[in-house]
């Protein structure tokens, strides 16, 4: 399995940065974030860009991310859509194959068949917009109030969506505070499964964790065992990006920051069997 540094989790460093931690801390892929990118682009431009991506051999692996694609008025609809369009160019010229899509807040009371409905229907649109060759990944997030919280049911919508270029992210965070089961894996094809968020939690009740609660691998109480045998039973090894949005952490040095979350990754994914 791959291993892939998230910007998310070293927040507070530029692009360059990250580039730079990723290839001293021996990472394969890099998850961009999308924020960072527009800082990068506007410094430096794409050329330099592609460069550094090139020189420190580290693959980008996904754009982080459009927000709240789903059940927004028609304007936000129209930026929504001209950012995956400016995305998707992005990733396309620098040999990214993935841009990740977050679903919005549905109104009160809507049913799942109509969650489902909708999100599929953005999907589809992005889809068009994002090109064959253009991955966009739809990431599930738990607990948050969101209309799309389980693993369950972003693999509907992807399903009813029906696109080759749609697929799924799963996050184990998202996972646990969203409910999601083990189950959710029957059915879901490990083509379909574009990215892989590993992280792990402070000890809290579920309804209490939030995103700066995160911790390395290894060091919390998600059940990570059990995810990556759900992910070893569909015959899922292709990459893992570590995501951890803890301000603590984002305070340490890229780079030693890096290479502490390569270690611990490695050191849980090989007692699952998974390197």
């Amino acid at each position: 399995m791959k291993l892939g540094l998230n910007g998310a989790t070293t927040m507070n460093a530029s692009l360059w940065e990250d580039i730079e931690a990723a290839k001293a801390a021996r990472f394969e892929l890099i998850e961009i974030w999308a924020a960072k990118l527009d800082r990068a682009l506007k410094e430096k431009g794409i050329d330099a860009l592609q460069k550094a991506l090139a020189e420190s051999k580290v693959k980008p692996w996904a754009i982080n991310s459009i927000e709240h694609i789903s059940f927004r008025s028609p304007d936000d609809e129209r930026v929504i859509k001209d950012r995956c369009r400016e995305l998707s160019g992005i990733a396309r010229k620098i040999g990214c194959p993935y841009v990740v899509v977050v679903p919005g807040k549905a109104p009160a009371g809507l049913p799942d068949q109509e969650i489902t409905a909708e999100s599929a229907r953005m999907l589809t649109e992005l889809s068009d917009i994002a090109g064959q060759d253009v991955g966009l990944a739809f990431e599930f997030i738990g607990g948050q109030g969101l209309s799309v919280g389980t693993l369950r049911q972003a693999r509907d919508a992807v399903a009813l969506c029906g696109r080759k270029n749609v697929g799924v992210v799963i996050d184990t965070f998202h996972f646990y505070t969203g409910g999601s089961s083990t189950a959710d894996f029957k059915g879901l094809d490990p083509q379909k499964l574009f990215i892989f968020h590993i992280n792990d939690a402070e000890n809290l009740p579920r309804e209490q964790l939030r995103d700066s609660h995160r911790l390395l691998p290894g060091e919390g109480i998600l059940p990570l065992k059990e995810i990556l045998a759900g992910l070893k039973g569909i015959g899922y090894n292709t990459m893992a990006s570590i995501e951890i949005f803890r301000p603590e952490y984002w305070k340490r040095d890229p780079k030693e920051l890096a290479k502490a979350c390569r270690q611990s990754t490695v050191k849980v994914l090989k007692q699952a069997g998974l390197m």
